[in-house]
């Protein structure tokens, strides 16, 4: 298979504000040492609690936030460097579905200009008319009527706002979507619809996705890899079935501890982390889930983890893995 997205040590820091005073010595590392790749036709899911860093990958990704160092190679050309007009090229095959519906889609447009700006600016169509057409064909690809085109966002739900937001996003024919906690925002039965959408084009076009969530339910049901991630790193990345099978790190083992089960019959033990159950506090020297884990040894604390294979194709951040 092609390789379409390598990310490469990618990190991003930023600096610590107090009000309007900026500290020029502090940073917060919001990702901290990342990498993975993203075949053709393929699905890595990346998860994790809210503010761990996956929205900032999306968005170091797309350089709609410039990183701090690293690299990320878009189909074999490294994008970091580029000008602003090699970056628009690169950008036609790079598309992202944002996660909410509501503030994604512009208030004052019509459908029609929303999702047709991509082919205006990258000049895909030559008349208003003929973007009409595309744009009626595109949004009857999503499960809608054609004649929504000149109506606003504000007259629709929001499954049919994420709808109209994936044609946008298939517009231009990409071979990557960034998909941002696109279901997050929906209730359980339209979630299932849109993941449903997601699939079949993935399936029709050969798309790529990198979608985010922190519900490892959801992304179980698209994802060919997930990655685990905490605090800016990702801690671990598997197949998603072996993921499920055979976690390994702690953190994942909470997390997958959390899903809840539909039969009532069924009982499991969950995992409840205290971020001040043993009073050592985060250390910047050792590992950052330390201070939260119930196996931490004093290893932990004093030595930063390396990627450490189960196989070729199972990785975990954590020097207990084989213990």
């Amino acid at each position: 298979m092609k390789r379409i997205i390598e990310v490469k040590n990618l990190k991003k820091y930023f600096k610590i504000r107090s009000g309007k005073t900026e500290y020029s010595n502090r940073y917060v590392a919001a990702v901290d040492d990342v990498s993975f790749s993203i075949e053709r036709g393929e699905t890595l899911g990346l998860v994790g609690e809210s503010g761990c860093g996956k929205t900032t990958i999306s968005r170091c990704i797309l350089r709609l936030l410039e990183a701090s160092s690293g690299s990320v190679f878009f189909e074999g050309r490294e994008i970091f460097g580029l000008r602003a007009t090699e970056m628009r090229e690169i950008r036609r095959n790079m598309q992202i579905i944002f996660q909410d519906p509501y503030s994604s889609l512009n208030p004052r447009s019509v459908i029609l200009d929303i999702v047709g700006e991509g082919l205006s600016i990258h000049k895909m169509v030559k008349t208003r008319t003929e973007m009409a057409e595309r744009v009626s064909e595109l949004v009857k690809k999503v499960g809608l009527q054609p004649d929504i085109i000149y109506r606003y966002p504000h007259e629709f739900s929001g499954g049919q706002r994420q709808r109209i937001a994936i044609a946008r996003a298939i517009a231009l024919s990409p071979s990557f979507i960034i998909c941002d906690e696109p279901v997050s925002s929906l209730d359980v039965s339209i979630q299932a619809q849109i993941m449903n959408l997601l699939i079949d084009f993935q399936k029709e076009l050969s798309l790529a996705y990198l979608f985010i969530a922190h519900d490892l339910a959801v992304v179980k049901l698209i994802s060919h890899t997930i990655a685990v991630m905490y605090s800016g790193q990702i801690v671990e990345m598997a197949p998603t079935e072996e993921l499920f099978q055979n976690p390994v790190h702690p953190y994942t083992i909470s997390l997958l501890s959390s899903i809840p089960i539909p039969d009532p019959r069924i009982s499991r033990k969950r995992i409840v982390r205290d971020d001040f159950s043993n009073g050592k506090g985060k250390t910047s020297k050792g590992c950052l889930y330390a201070s939260v884990c119930d196996k931490a040894g004093e290893r932990c604390f004093e030595n930063k983890n390396d990627d450490v294979y189960i196989n070729s194709s199972h990785m975990v951040k954590c020097i207990k893995a084989f213990k």
